[in-house]
């Protein structure tokens, strides 16, 4: 397999972070491809902004404007782009890209926040969840690997997040958020980062509230997700807590 460097991050509003410096990261960043979540944009809002050469762009906008939102840039050319899981009922949202390269496919997705008194945990955990699982087995099923990236909006274990024990019934861990994604490394992937790093206080978002990024009262909710064919080309996975500009940080995984 040839050699590939991959960079994720929600950016919390693809203009907004232009403002903070993502170009600077991008051009720093020096990967392969680059997927965003949340960008809250359509490509048309941001024609203003000098993105880097030798990417190709693929969007996944939301219907709604300034909500959700995905886009991926890549420097190898893809054999094939999907948008979306190719459910109607979910794709309004734009939260999936897969592209299809000759080793693997790789999805770009930002998965549905549970929300506040968790008014989205039944959306979330009975149809999304089962859904976004079909369509990964589905993938399966074409004989090739699958990398997923992206804010999954759940923090797996309780060294996933700085305080476990007091967010039990929040959004991104409830038990049945937790055991959807346990479902999903069950079925034959590794969540990468783990294979690298065992301890806790790593986390990729932060509350924008009470100085927690500076104290790293965080979360771990973005993720490289491979299948486990792919374990012996995992070279490096890391999150860099360093970058500022969004809320989340930016993850990252080499294969090769």
């Amino acid at each position: 397999m040839k050699r590939m460097k991959l960079v994720s991050w929600n950016v919390n509003g693809v203009r907004a972070a232009h403002k903070k410096g993502l170009l600077d990261f991008m051009a720093q960043a020096d990967a392969d491809v680059i997927c965003l979540q949340e960008v809250k944009a359509h490509p048309g809002d941001a024609q203003h902004i000098p993105w880097p050469q030798g990417y190709e762009v693929f969007w996944n906008p939301a219907v709604k404007k300034g909500y959700s939102g995905t886009v991926t840039f890549t420097r190898p050319k893809p054999k094939d782009v999907t948008r979306g899981i190719g459910l109607r009922h979910h794709d309004g949202e734009g939260r999936v890209i897969t592209a299809e390269y000759p080793d693997f496919f790789l999805l770009n997705v930002y998965q549905p926040n549970s929300q506040r008194g968790l008014t989205r945990l039944d959306y979330r955990t009975k149809e999304w969840d089962p859904a976004f699982r079909a369509y990964l087995k589905k993938l399966g099923r074409k004989g090739k690997p699958v990398v997923f990236c992206g804010d999954l909006n759940v923090a797996h274990t309780e060294i996933d997040l700085a305080n476990p024990k007091t967010n039990r019934r929040n959004a991104g861990f409830t038990d049945e958020e937790r055991e959807n994604f346990s479902r999903v490394l069950a079925g034959g992937f590794v969540d990468t980062f783990r294979e690298f790093e065992k301890g806790p206080g790593h986390y990729s978002w932060w509350s924008q509230m009470m100085n927690c990024r500076a104290r790293n009262i965080g979360w771990r909710v973005d993720y490289f997700v491979a299948s486990e064919k792919l374990r012996p080309a995992l070279r490096r996975a890391w999150i860099s807590p360093e970058v500022m500009g969004s809320d989340h940080c930016p993850v990252g995984l080499e294969l090769g």
